[in-house]
């Protein structure tokens, strides 16, 4: 997995997660608060409804008392009767009138029970109706709760009645609403909450889809910014690979014009030399003697430039010998005492590693010879489990780091070592002080496919 695929999952999961998180805290708190909010309506408006009826039942109590007490008792009981039902409230509001014996005296919306007595009247789970409202009425009046058909629909329903007994003539006068009203109103309200939950859920999945639509935004700019920075890191590498191809191909112009084609144009006049002095007879063994040379200087001009090319025994005895060869080679140029010292099992390498290796060996040591005005240069190369270490040590003069590194018409070997060992995965690291200069190149095992019996390399492997 990429390292911005690791970022892009290590800030969306977190915030996927507290969201989440935080939506199932709300949600439970919601359904709380809505389980609380339910209960407290249902109990005040219970409340508000007990409150209703027993207002209903006093006023009816209160018309009764305002009846004439000249006329005779029949009569006084058919206009009771006649006020009672004349009283109504709502669909389904209404008085009902019973002896304390359980028979019908009054019922508004059912007239088939007046005159018979229900005092056996029992519900569902054989609960007696009409018993249980006389005796809360006995008991100085009350609610109760029972099952009763309501007339608007025609179907058994809860109903809570308040009920009281009226002494003037031994009746049980009542009254009472359909509580499913009260559970529809109730209903109602949790469909509220429900959808007022549901509505801040889809809020905080909003929230989560913006914040991950951003993240993933973010990360689309910071990946066109990443690809841009990449394309113009490889624009200037590829006009660096091409000026040093353009200087290598200079310098071997150079090279051969100044060198081995005037050499070769020595050896060429010499051997004219040589075939007019045969021709006239003389002795031509000075000028071929002279030739030989010449072109002894040509053949070793051209080994050493396709050494520089392309090391041949980096190809035959591998990177440890090529080091060796071209560390002497350096000495005998420069007068330096030189050694080499290789810690670990050699492992073979791949063909580009060598190659980077000998080519930073090659840059550092012509930088010593040139510059350093070293005396002996010491060259560890380690083998260890965590990768390749190459280190070239000189006792030289030194030089100001920072000064070559920020001067960009200086240091140009410095940083083509550098990005010889990014191509490759690998890291160089520079110190300089007025004693000497270190040169460590580290390579991971990744790019060495290294065994992994082999040793550590140690911080202090470059030391002698």
């Amino acid at each position: 997995m990429r390292l911005r695929h690791k970022i892009f999952l290590l800030a969306v999961v977190p915030l996927v997660l507290s969201i989440a998180l935080i939506a199932q805290a709300v949600r439970q708190q919601q359904r709380a608060l809505a389980q609380r909010e339910h209960a407290l309506v249902e109990e005040a408006t219970m409340a508000a409804r007990r409150a209703e009826l027993r207002h209903y039942v006093e006023l009816a109590l209160r018309t009764l008392d305002t009846l004439p007490r000249g006329d005779d008792e029949a009569s006084q009981r058919a206009a009771a009767l006649q006020r009672l039902a004349a009283l109504e409230y709502g669909d389904d509001g209404y008085f009902f009138l019973y002896d304390l014996h359980g028979r019908s005296l009054m019922h508004p919306r059912q007239p088939e029970l007046v005159g018979n007595s229900l005092w056996e009247l029992r519900d569902a789970v054989g609960q007696p109706t009409i018993q249980r409202l006389i005796a809360q009425a006995r008991a100085g009046g009350g609610f109760v709760t029972y099952p009763w058909r309501k007339p608007s629909t025609d179907r058994m329903t809860p109903k809570l009645a308040y009920v009281v007994v009226v002494p003037r003539w031994g009746w049980m006068l009542g009254t009472g609403i359909y509580l499913d009203d009260v559970e529809a109103t109730l209903a109602h309200l949790d469909r509220q909450a429900a959808a007022h939950i549901d509505a801040t859920l889809w809020w905080l999945a909003g929230i989560a889809l913006f914040g991950v639509a951003s993240i993933t935004a973010c990360g689309l700019a910071l990946n066109l910014s990443e690809h841009r920075v990449a394309d113009a890191k490889l624009r200037r590498m590829a006009l660096q690979a091409v000026q040093a191809l353009e200087n290598e191909r200079a310098y071997l112009s150079r090279e051969l014009h100044d060198g081995t084609s005037q050499t070769l144009v020595s050896a060429k006049l010499l051997v004219e030399t040589a075939h007019e002095r045969l021709s006239s007879g003389g002795d031509a063994q000075a000028p071929l003697a002279k030739a030989g040379v010449r072109l002894a200087e040509v053949l070793d001009e051209v080994r050493r430039l396709s050494h520089r090319l392309r090391p041949a025994l980096l190809d035959v005895l591998g990177l440890p010998s090529a080091l060796e060869h071209l560390g002497r080679e350096a000495a005998d140029a420069g007068n330096l005492a030189f050694s080499l010292r290789v810690r670990g099992a050699a492992a073979p390498l791949p063909e580009n590693v060598n190659t980077v290796l000998f080519r930073v060996a090659q840059e550092a040591l012509a930088n010593i010879e040139k510059h350093a005005q070293a005396e002996s240069v010491r060259m560890r190369l380690v083998f260890g489990r965590r990768g390749l270490r190459l280190s070239i040590l000189d006792d030289g003069r030194g030089f100001d780091l920072k000064a070559v590194q920020a001067d960009p018409r200086r240091g140009i070997g410095l940083r083509n070592m550098r990005e010889r060992l990014a191509s490759v995965g690998g890291r160089l690291r520079l110190s300089s002080h007025a004693g000497g200069t270190s040169v460590v190149a580290d390579l991971p095992a990744a790019a060495l496919k290294a065994d992994a019996g082999l040793p550590l390399i140690e911080e202090e492997g470059a030391k002698a």
